[in-house]
């Protein structure tokens, strides 16, 4: 498919010649080179490019297309291409994840831009150019992301997401409209003849090509309210009457914290008038309120693209209910743009006791978190149809793994199925888990996971209380899986907008390449020194949104659910400059440092000091992560490094300039490795 697409962007380059504006950054330097020798732009990373869009991409898709080796089918998984693992079958493997470097991205965001070079930017469809992101520029982004050291791509959802109740200008990508179809805004308008599924399929090819893997985000447990579902499923979801809908929100219980589902304290829960009033909400499928009504409105909506919900609401009177309003004593409203999926036709078992047997299903944290209940009632048709959707992702599009989305609350049995399907087509495929207490980790290893999400995120920036120190120095090394090592995700504020601003920027980056049991994760927009955060999800508030400056056209937006393009016009290039000169060392060492190379009880570092040392006896060389987590006070350090076993250590070598302050001090004396850190700095030595 990526040599369909170039084919037909090089025919269309001899006919056309465009004006289409990208950012410097995104030019490779063949791009540059094609300029004419007088017209060569220099170097200016804060100014577009005016280009002829089909020569510009097929000129990208042209030094990718050079990497393919014959025979080799790169639209399937990665695992499965010999030429690039050394096996002539199925590896097993799945501990590739361990040493990987992961970039996250957000197809709508991450490459937006406004390519009219003028005016603000729009965010969708203006004329013959798409300014909100699309594949094709996620795949003109793959030489961009190879230099900074990118080797696994992890993308938030791709599905074709709702526009009902949407929070913002456009909606969330968790309002999942159907799971097996992908979003037709991520469609480039300048591929005429191309579906978007066509389009992913030459991204994850284009990425197999540059030796990166592909992972995306499932979600099993809710999507979109009109999920496209509902017409032949309604019994898969659950339902409340319209007019309820501007009250509904979850119970708040006298005598009860915010606390975990437990047969404890069910009695508390259905003794409440406020539990008794929601359940009375509640109401049956629409096709069992009235069969012969619903065969009719099936009929009527059934293979058209038109708005069945607004209908349905009319016709019966019911719509499921808003998401995310399960939980007893939960102070946030409720998501209206999503709901749950019915996994189970009754309550669990220990509920059914506080319930009549007419109570039509409803919603509450004992339902919802079905992993802390027995049920033996599961809705085996739906369980079937979200066992297949990994499968057929991997079938249609080769990718490498997922992020299964809040996967611990789904029902064992369930969650085992997701894991084990996906496995039988690829044992190389790789699960990471969204479970943010890393003492978890034990669990999500026996439940079959790669990795999990952790919460680097929150630790790393309390670095004045001591919470970097403890997760990195004492918590990460002794975990069962690895955990993302990253100051930021999706749904956190930035790096760069923490306490320190960018000096923490480049702490965190330098601290999270080498960090044991660590997956090293950027966020995408970490790079060129974004501030205004995707979501506000996580460690998070409102005035979060406000990051930008006032008269920023953007001001104010969040990615999530506004059209919102980074300002790579902007870019950081220090930030960006530095993750540059770290890719090799990344490459080289990635690979060997992992925990059972590290070694324990070299040193012992101060207080603040966070300090990890990996050694490769094979290629006689050590590799020592230091981190000053005191922002105010530099550090004098001493590493005996005169008893690592099987080596021999002639020489020592600081991998970065310091970063913070001129003074600098390093040598390698009756072997000892004396060096001093700034505050606040962090940095890598390398010995040989």
């Amino acid at each position: 498919m990526l040599r369909e697409i170039y084919d037909y962007l090089k025919s269309k380059a001899k006919s056309s010649n465009g004006y289409y504006a990208i950012p410097y950054l995104w030019a490779s330097q063949n791009v540059i080179n094609a300029f004419p020798p007088g017209e060569r732009p220099v170097s200016d990373e804060r100014k577009p490019l005016i280009v002829n869009p089909y020569k510009y991409f097929s000129g990208i898709l042209s030094e990718i297309l050079d990497l393919k080796k014959p025979g080799i089918h790169y639209e399937r998984p990665f695992s499965t291409l010999k030429e690039q693992t050394g096996h002539a079958g199925f590896p097993a493997e799945r501990d590739w994840l361990q040493s990987r470097y992961m970039y996250g991205f957000f197809v709508r965001a991450t490459t937006a831009y406004n390519h009219k070079g003028y005016w603000k930017f729009q965010g969708s469809q203006v004329g013959r150019y798409t300014e909100g992101g699309t594949f094709l520029k996620m795949i003109a982004l793959l030489p961009y992301l190879k230099k900074i050291g990118i080797d696994t791509l992890y993308s938030l959802p791709i599905t074709k997401y709702s526009h009902l109740y949407r929070k913002g200008e456009v909606s969330s990508p968790y309002a999942v409209k159907n799971f097996l179809q992908i979003e037709p805004a991520y469609k480039d308008a300048l591929l005429q003849g191309f579906t978007v599924e066509e389009e992913f399929s030459a991204f994850v090819e284009a990425a197999h090509m540059m030796g990166m893997r592909v992972i995306l985000d499932f979600v099993p447990r809710t999507c979109a309210r009109d999920n496209d579902l509902i017409l032949e499923h309604p019994d898969w979801f659950y339902w409340i009457r319209s007019e309820t809908e501007a009250e509904y929100k979850a119970p708040f219980i006298d005598g009860l914290d915010f606390c975990q589902p437990s047969v404890e304290n069910l009695p508390a829960i259905y003794a409440s008038e406020r539990t008794k009033d929601l359940l009375g909400f509640f109401s049956h499928s629409p096709d069992r309120l009235e069969p012969q009504k619903w065969e009719w409105f099936k009929q009527e909506h059934q293979g058209k693209e038109d708005d069945f919900f607004k209908d349905l609401v009319k016709t019966f009177g019911v719509l499921p209910p808003p998401g995310f309003s399960d939980w007893v004593n939960d102070s946030q409203p409720a998501w209206t743009d999503v709901t749950f999926l019915k996994l189970f036709h009754l309550p669990p078992n220990p509920s059914r006791t506080y319930v009549a047997a007419e109570q039509p299903p409803y919603v509450l944290f004992d339902i919802i978190k079905a992993s802390n209940f027995e049920n033996d009632s599961p809705n085996r048709p739906l369980w079937e149809y979200l066992e297949g959707v990994i499968p057929s992702y991997q079938k249609r599009f080769g990718i490498d793994g997922v992020r299964l989305d809040m996967g611990h609350a789904l029902p064992r049995p369930l969650e085992a199925e997701i894991i084990r399907k996906a496995r039988d087509w690829d044992p190389g495929f790789v699960f990471i888990a969204e479970e943010l207490e890393i003492s978890k980790d034990e669990k999500a290893l026996e439940h079959g996971y790669d990795a999990i999400l952790g919460n680097s995120w929150w630790m790393e920036p309390r670095v004045d209380e001591g919470k970097c120190f403890e997760f990195c120095q004492e918590r990460l090394p002794t975990l069962k899986l690895p955990a993302l090592a990253t100051a930021e995700t999706p749904d956190t504020p930035r790096a760069i907008a923490r306490k320190y601003h960018k000096r923490f920027s480049k702490f965190a980056f330098i601290l999270n390449l080498f960090l044991p049991n660590g997956i090293t994760f950027l966020n995408s927009g970490f790079e060129i020194g974004e501030v205004q955060p995707l979501n506000l999800g996580l460690d998070n508030r409102e005035e979060g949104r406000f990051m930008l400056p006032e008269q920023d056209p953007l001001y104010g937006k969040i990615a999530f659910f506004d059209h919102y393009a980074y300002h790579w016009d902007q870019a950081d290039l220090e930030l960006l400059q530095l993750m540059q000169s770290a890719a090799p060392l990344k490459t080289e060492c990635g690979e060997w440092c992992r925990g059972e190379n590290r070694l324990e009880g070299l040193f012992t570092p101060s207080e603040k000091v966070i300090a990890h040392l990996y050694k490769n006896p094979i290629q006689n060389q050590a590799l020592v992560l230091l981190a000053n987590t005191d922002f105010e006070n530099g550090s004098w350090i001493s590493i005996d490094v005169s008893h690592i076993p099987d080596m021999k250590i002639g020489g020592v070598k600081r991998e970065y300039e310091n970063y913070t302050k001129t003074h600098r001090y390093m040598n390698l004396e009756d072997g000892y490795v004396h060096t001093f850190l700034e505050p606040g700095e962090a940095t890598i030595l390398t010995l040989r």
